[in-house]
């Protein structure tokens, strides 16, 4: 590969994204200090960060449109790991989303969400000029469909709800009409009721308690810790490794679904605004990368990975905040998850690629 391209490189968007996995790491280490049993979290996070970044380089070297003549094998890479995970995952958690491999579980569904970008953006780019046609709009939303359903079976409602609203972002990216859209709605409206009878029990209950917290006030306990570790944090915080629900471990599984909650005790209202801060110079510079494409392959793919960082975000900070239903999502860069922080990493690498071949090599 010429090394001219690399004179494109984002490395606004690559500082950002360190900063964040570094703060993340640091938090992580906090949330675990004094539990045995996630001793070490951090420091493999650190390690799975650094895989990350090998791999982020290896797609940003690799030009992004040779990956559009493989979107059929792609796709079936994520119907067979998917199935695969059904058939002989790992259960953790009182869930089947993991394959067991010698040095740590993978999670399929994580990479399946970056390889799903790929496909759904090079079907999408293909018939761009159609998709304003309500049939193609269909076929678009089949494409997600069947990966979707194999991620629900595991059961994972939260990343099958991601990769359905991902779609949406891309398909509108594309030129879907908003009429288009009302029709999926009042589709979706009439077969609500089929939809919450499919949804296994648990799901039901998140729903409900989120609607109506009074009906089992014990299954708020996690919530309630977040919220009240969130709110005693105030303008700065109560100090690194000095928060009194993690620290004593009020709060549960505080090093990846309320990772927030951790950063909103102990460094207060200005951690998160520098959180936020992070999110949205990651946001802005791929949402740039994608303005700058020179084609409509790289934009949705640009677009897609946007999407799916963006909407992970709103959704786990909204879940610490009480405003959303209590789900599995990890928060992008920051919660401990060694298959979410490498995919995220590869999916910047997409992005890098697309950067880096935006314009033609300049001698």
């Amino acid at each position: 590969m010429d090394r001219k391209v690399w004179r494109n490189f984002d490395f606004v968007l690559l500082g950002a994204t360190v900063l964040l996995i570094g703060f993340g790491v640091a938090m992580i280490h906090s949330a675990t200090l004094n539990t045995p049993d996630l001793t070490g979290l951090a420091l493999r996070q650190a390690i799975y960060a650094l895989v990350g970044l090998v791999l982020m380089s290896l797609a940003a070297a690799i030009d992004y449109r040779l990956l559009g003549s493989f979107d059929k094998v792609l796709y079936a890479l994520i119907i067979v790991s998917l199935a695969a995970v059904l058939a002989m995952g790992q259960m953790m958690h009182g869930a089947q989303r993991w394959i067991s491999l010698r040095f740590f579980p993978f999670q399929p569904s994580e990479l399946a969400k970056v390889l799903i970008i790929i496909t759904l953006a090079k079907f999408l780019a293909d018939h761009e000029g159609q998709m304003s046609h309500f049939r193609f709009v269909l076929l678009s939303l089949a494409h997600v469909a069947l990966p979707m359903v194999l991620i629900y079976l595991q059961p994972d409602l939260g990343m099958a709800a991601i990769l359905g609203l991902v779609w949406l972002a891309m398909a509108l990216m594309a030129g879907m009409r908003l009429s288009h859209l009302g029709l999926l709605g009042v589709a979706g409206a009439i077969s609500a009721p089929l939809i919450w009878n499919l949804l296994e029990d648990y799901m039901r209950r998140r729903f409900l308690l989120f609607l109506n917290p009074a009906l089992e006030p014990e299954a708020r306990y996690n919530l309630d810790q977040a919220l009240i570790s969130i709110g005693s944090g105030g303008w700065l915080g109560k100090g690194y490794g000095s928060g009194s629900q993690s620290q004593l471990h009020f709060l549960r599984v505080r090093h990846t679904d309320f990772i927030f909650s951790v950063i909103g005790e102990e460094m207060g209202l200005l951690g998160a605004l520098l959180l936020f801060a992070l999110l949205l110079i990651i946001l802005l510079r791929i949402i740039r990368a994608a303005s700058l494409a020179r084609d409509a392959f790289g934009r949705l793919i640009a677009c897609g990975v946007a999407a799916a960082i963006f909407l992970q975000s709103v959704v786990n900070i909204g879940m610490n905040l009480g405003l959303l239903p209590v789900t599995g999502i990890p928060l992008p860069f920051v919660s401990y998850g060694g298959s979410s922080l490498v995919t995220f990493l590869l999916a910047e690498g997409l992005v890098q690629s697309v950067i880096m071949r935006h314009k033609k090599i300049e001698f």
